[in-house]
């Protein structure tokens, strides 16, 4: 099974232009990358990147042998969760059938254990299914949530004899967790087999690695995939070996042709630059990433290893906040922003009125930024400076030694305490607590065109504060750099990396290093 999300993004219409102002239409997502189909300044230059076009006399009707089959049309709702999580749920609940005495951890435990589960990647699609690969990961989870519960059991009733009992219920638990992936897993291969269960792939790249895919994927139905042909730079003739039945460019035309849901990429005949252009530009938000590791004859000493054949291949996963991710995050915001005004709330005050009596009137200050997908919005802070005209207050890029800044407003920019007006913008949903810092539509602009990957920062909401911020890169440092940094917290994102970075910039206000 594929895993690919269950949902998928409205098709966008038209494409995106220069103007910030225009970026607020949200664009197509693709789930492989996570990332927005075209994005302004995706590429060296000036302007955005166009959107691809298929090759023109492409043959659609030569690609036509390749189309659909009836399985992979009927099951392309299927996801890998389905067949393990119902399993393991009625696995960890099965000791309620013999007694109710240990209700409550028991629901705990299961509760627990799904989640853990859920974090160590368990319920997410495999192409090679084993329940041996499987045992040392689910065998350790077991163990651990069964251990924080019954510790919980103990400290609560102080009994050894109810301890025991509910021991015996977790174990009995785990052995039918066990037991059940087995069983799911066995179930799915021979629906594999028997080709009741299949998902279109598109393998990209023609050389060795590529050709020696496609005949594992043909030959061997276990993976759950259907090959429909390759993609690579130019057309070439590679005899009965392996289909091409296109060119990178005409990808995402096919892949809609076919009802293409997974991508594999292999060895295709170009930069890594063009490649990743080429995958950025796909408007499909349905579509699973797979890749085949550079330097995969190498032995790799951590996580769950998935392989088609002897050949290693890790998912690509989501690279921005959606579904259950966007919720979590989210949530948390809400949390951290609500607690953090209340607070901080006699903080507040102080400023608001040290900032009276520093600059008259006009205590808050209200500036455009470029959100989430290029969205414009104002964003509010403490007044620390009168700039002359609005043209000077979008446009001068560093106020750090400005004389019109006095010692109040100096203060408060070196503690970050003039950010504090925020949380209100992340209780209103234009910003985040931790994400990309926002900027100007005239920076935007700029920076999108000097910079390849720097509109990639607006996937997600942008933050109060960031990694790249807590990383030393604040004010006149490298554009480039703040870029890199702030597309590595997307792609890596995590909650105890949002925790962090938080306690980071705690530091950073205490030591007074801000700009």
């Amino acid at each position: 099974m594929s895993g690919q999300p269950a949902t998928t993004e409205p098709a966008a219409t038209g494409r995106w232009h220069e103007s910030p102002q225009m970026m607020m239409r949200r664009p197509e997502t693709d789930k492989g990358t996570g990332v927005p189909s075209a994005v302004p300044g995706a590429r060296s230059g000036s302007g955005p990147a166009p959107a691809a076009e298929p090759r023109a006399g492409l043959d659609t009707t030569a690609v036509l042998p390749y189309a659909s089959s009836r399985a992979s049309t009927r099951t392309r709702w299927l996801r890998a969760w389905m067949m393990t999580a119902p399993v393991d749920v009625v696995a960890l609940l099965a000791p309620l059938l013999v007694t109710q005495n240990y209700w409550r951890g028991t629901l705990a435990n299961a509760v627990l254990t799904v989640s853990v589960f859920a974090a160590g990647g368990l319920y997410r699609a495999r192409r090679h299914l084993s329940i041996l690969d499987e045992l040392p990961s689910l065998s350790g989870r077991l163990l651990a949530s069964g251990a924080v519960v019954a510790i919980v059991a103990a400290y609560r009733h102080e009994s050894v004899p109810y301890v025991s009992g509910f021991m015996h219920g977790v174990a009995l638990s785990a052995a039918l967790v066990v037991l059940g992936r087995a069983c799911s897993r066995k179930v799915t291969l021979v629906a594999r087999r028997r080709r009741w269960v299949e998902h279109n792939a598109i393998v990209v790249g023609a050389g060795p690695i590529g050709v020696e895919l496609a005949r594992l994927l043909r030959r061997y139905p276990e993976y759950g995939l259907r090959f429909v042909g390759s993609v690579d730079t130019a057309p070439s003739d590679h005899g009965a070996a392996v289909p091409l039945i296109g060119t990178l460019n005409d990808l995402e035309h096919l892949a809609r042709l076919l009802e293409c849901e997974v991508l594999i990429i292999a060895d295709p005949d170009c930069p890594e630059s063009v490649l990743m252009e080429t995958l950025l530009r796909q408007a499909d938000s349905a579509r699973d990433l797979w890749a085949v590791p550079r330097l995969w004859g190498s032995r790799s000493h951590g996580g769950y290893p998935d392989h088609i054949g002897a050949i290693p291949i890790v998912k690509i996963g989501d690279t921005t906040f959606s579904g259950p991710r966007w919720a979590v995050k989210r949530a948390s915001d809400v949390v951290l922003a609500t607690t953090a005004l209340l607070l901080l709330s006699p903080v507040l005050l102080l400023c608001a009125i040290a900032t009276f009596l520093d600059g008259g009137r006009g205590i808050f200050f209200h500036q455009e930024r470029i959100g989430r997908y290029g969205k414009p919005f104002q964003v509010v802070k403490f007044r620390s400076m009168r700039p002359v005209d609005e043209h000077e207050s979008q446009t001068n890029w560093s106020i750090a030694h400005d004389r019109r800044v006095g010692p109040i407003g100096r203060f408060m920019r070196r503690t970050s305490l003039d950010e504090l007006p925020q949380l209100w913008n992340i209780l209103r949903g234009e910003m985040s607590v931790v994400g990309p810092r926002p900027e100007r539509p005239y920076f935007v602009e700029k920076f999108s065109a000097e910079y390849p990957n720097y509109a990639m920062r607006h996937r997600v909401p942008v933050g109060l504060t960031g990694l790249a911020q807590v990383s030393g890169l604040r004010g006149d440092t490298p554009i480039s750099d703040r870029a890199r940094f702030d597309n590595y917290y997307i792609e890596n994102w995590s909650l105890w990396l949002d925790v962090k970075v938080i306690l980071r910039t705690v530091a950073e206000v205490f030591r007074a290093g801000g700009r």
